[in-house]
């Protein structure tokens, strides 16, 4: 008989891996928030994070389902939004990616992280990643086997200081090939006193990001990743106001 090697974390992730609101949208929009929680099961003990540092953009983005939610209400669009902790495993980020399962993420250690095995890495993967992405393919799927248009958006937010640099960036619109989407959008943005960039701040990587280069670019979708400081999402007035700019050009 072979010993059975099972991850110390089987059986932890008894809730949803996702929410999804609006499955039957007629809209043309699925939105995405890969980064909407900052769960993590009680028995993995914040992964060694403080409780401050589990609360900060390390573990999610500060207001980026809130913001979600909204577009999804006044556009009637499809939203689909991860119910753990992007430290668990990001699901914006490939499976094999080095930060897919950081064990450090900015200036914060994440103990719980380091040294995983493998199998408990794989265990992560075919219980968080997996499904997710799975189910973004399937309404991917059935909307075009219908012969209808798709656009995937991912509503993400970034932290005002990054290593100790204060960044002035107000949003950006971070794309790959759907360039006159992003345009677009960018001109829109522009319409407004606002501070927004084109691929900032970050850039959209194939190797390092999963929504918009195998969700979009790789089926030739009009697909692109909404990022707001997240110091503008902190109130449910602040919310509606970046909603209000960003529905009617979505």
């Amino acid at each position: 008989m072979h010993a059975c090697t099972e991850p110390a974390e089987l059986g932890l992730y008894t809730r949803p891996v996702y929410n999804l609101s609006r499955e039957d949208s007629t809209h043309p929009l699925i939105l995405v928030c890969e980064h909407a929680s900052r769960y993590i099961p009680e028995a993995l003990n914040g992964l060694g994070l403080d409780e401050a540092a589990a609360c900060e953009h390390i573990a999610w983005d500060i207001g980026a389902l809130a913001l979600a939610e909204r577009l999804s209400e006044q556009l009637g669009a499809t939203l689909l939004s991860a119910n753990y902790s992007r430290l668990l495993i990001d699901l914006n980020r490939p499976r094999h990616a080095p930060d897919s399962i950081p064990a450090q993420s900015e200036i914060y250690q994440v103990p719980g992280n380091r040294d995983l095995d493998e199998t408990t890495r794989e265990y992560r993967r075919q219980t968080l990643f997996k499904p997710f992405h799975s189910r973004l393919q399937q309404l991917i799927d059935t909307r075009l086997a219908e012969g209808r248009p798709v656009r995937v958006v991912g509503i993400h937010s970034f932290t005002p200081v990054y290593y100790g640099q204060p960044r002035e960036l107000e949003a950006g619109v971070l794309f790959g090939q759907a360039k006159a989407y992003a345009h677009r959008l960018l001109e829109g943005l522009g319409k407004h006193p606002l501070k927004v960039a084109g691929n900032q701040p970050y850039r959209v990587d194939p190797l390092g990001d999963m929504t918009v280069p195998v969700h979009g670019d790789a089926r030739g979708l009009e697909s692109v990743l909404i990022e707001v400081r997240n110091d503008l999402l902190r109130s449910p007035d602040a919310v509606a106001r970046w909603a209000g700019y960003l529905a009617p050009l979505l």
